[in-house]
């Protein structure tokens, strides 16, 4: 059920010898805990700003998409789709010189975003942050790339302890719909003549890790993928967990939470405080073969979710088996 990320974590962009000829600047190096504080309060920077930033590292937000539109998705671009991208809707409009900005799974070099240089952003959401709060963390990052210099890629850094978050800049109206891409070719601009040596070499490596995935269209948040082996069906969820591993442990015991014949309810994955079940598909079984089987299951899995009936011995032992093949993700 693992997912295959396209490209290796990096905590830093990796800033290549073409970056650096290209004009990008190393990053700024973090202050250390005992130098004095950049605010200029005299203190070291342990017992003033970086008391804060301490305090922000360690502490985890379960469900850091919370509150945006279409939560589930993106739990899914950042823990189990390659390459996808969606365009982002700010609640303040776009700033003057920004035609776009758009989320990406993952950028060129692990880049945590890019400012084009037709003023257009990318942001990336595969990347590991600096602190507990991935939308806070993203937030920055994204303020970043705003006011960036065209053509420039946004290095790492932490975001403020009491900075905003992506729920404070997007706009929750606005519809989220990823467009789930066969590789990263979306990486360079149709107006550009050719990508430089480093992102070309970026883009194969990318490319031959990329797992074909597949958005269904008649469900939501529900991805179809192809391995070697035989082919997935990953489905992030909006129900709370207990209430959903209820529900599913009723279908096992009723013989009716398959998609059909040669599918099976294998387990799920636990990612950023929802449930993502997981089936596995006939290796001949695509996507378009998904639709209906998935619709007709999320019509028996509401009426599961309905019920307030007490599991019966059978489900509850279905149940058990369904907890001890969750695999947490974040």
């Amino acid at each position: 059920m693992a997912k295959k990320r396209p490209q290796t974590k990096a905590t830093k962009p990796q800033l290549k010898d073409g970056a650096r000829a290209a004009g990008v600047s190393e990053p700024v190096p973090v202050v250390g805990a005992r130098e004095p504080c950049p605010c200029g309060s005299g203190r070291r920077y342990k017992a003033c700003h970086g008391r804060a930033a301490a305090h922000a590292v360690t502490e985890l937000v379960q469900r850091p998409f919370e509150g945006l539109a279409g939560e589930c998705d993106w739990v899914a671009m950042r823990e189990l789709v390659p390459a996808a991208t969606v365009a982002l809707t700010l609640k303040d409009g776009l700033p003057e010189g920004v035609p776009s900005v758009t989320l990406a799974t993952v950028l060129p070099m692990a880049w945590p975003a890019l400012r084009r240089d037709d003023g257009s952003v990318l942001l990336g959401l595969q990347n590991d942050t600096p602190s507990g709060d991935l939308s806070r963390d993203l937030a920055g990052t994204l303020q970043r790339a705003l006011a960036a210099t065209p053509g420039m890629p946004v290095t790492g850094g932490g975001a403020e302890a009491d900075g905003v978050r992506l729920q404070d800049l997007l706009d929750p109206q606005a519809p989220f719909e990823p467009v789930v891409h066969s590789g990263f070719e979306f990486w360079i601009p149709e107006s550009a003549e050719q990508a430089s040596p480093e992102v070309a070499a970026s883009l194969e490596r990318a490319d031959a890790a990329a797992i074909p995935t597949v958005k269904l269209a008649d469900v939501d948040s529900a991805y179809w993928c192809e391995t070697p082996e035989k082919n997935h069906l990953r489905w992030v969820m909006p129900h709370p967990e207990e209430q959903l591993l209820d529900a599913l442990a009723r279908l096992h015991a009723a013989g009716t939470d398959s998609l059909g014949e040669g599918t099976r309810l294998v387990g799920s994955f636990r990612a950023h405080g929802l449930m993502v079940p997981v089936w596995d598909l006939p290796s001949g079984m695509g996507a378009e073969e998904c639709e209906k089987p998935a619709a007709e299951f999320a019509e028996r899995l509401t009426e599961a979710l309905a019920s307030d009936v007490p599991l019966t011995a059978e489900e509850r032992r279905a149940r058990g088996g369904l907890t001890n093949r969750q695999v947490t993700l974040s």
